[in-house]
């Protein structure tokens, strides 16, 4: 079984719709792991169907060298991002992660992407899942 970990922050909304569209496309042939850079945000990714959840620092530095994936807005791998929840330390652990990262380009940072649309968040993850982006390992389980 393949362990996804989904990043998020502030009150978890961007983590909860990936969770929520990830257990309808793949089923318990996952488990997602949400961790949240606060309590509300991980609390509510549980509520979206993650299989366990952490909030904090320790628990992401601890957790993300042990994943097969990390999905998340972009600005996991931005030091002091979401209104500085997500601080240097936790954006070091998720770029030295050897697991894939998937992150989708949605931040509230003063940073643009470009040659990357605006698409919605519903569109982005729908992208995620029907391109296999996550990886052809996770159909053939």
């Amino acid at each position: 079984m393949r362990t996804i970990c989904v990043i998020d922050g502030q009150g978890g909304g961007i983590g909860s719709a990936i969770i929520k569209q990830l257990k309808a496309f793949y089923g318990e042939r996952i488990e997602v792991i949400a961790l949240g850079t606060n309590a509300i945000a991980t609390a509510n990714m549980l509520k979206a169907g993650a299989n366990r959840g952490a909030s904090g620092q320790n628990a992401m530095v601890q957790t993300v060298c042990r994943v097969d994936l990390i999905v998340g807005p972009i600005s996991i791998v931005m030091a002091n991002a979401m209104l500085g929840e997500l601080t240097p330390a936790m954006a070091q652990a998720v770029m030295s992660s050897s697991a894939r990262k998937i992150l989708l380009p949605l931040s509230q940072e003063n940073v643009v992407v470009v040659g990357v649309s605006s698409s919605p968040l519903p569109r982005l993850i729908e992208t995620m899942l029907t391109e296999n982006l996550l990886g052809d390992k996770l159909d053939e389980e």
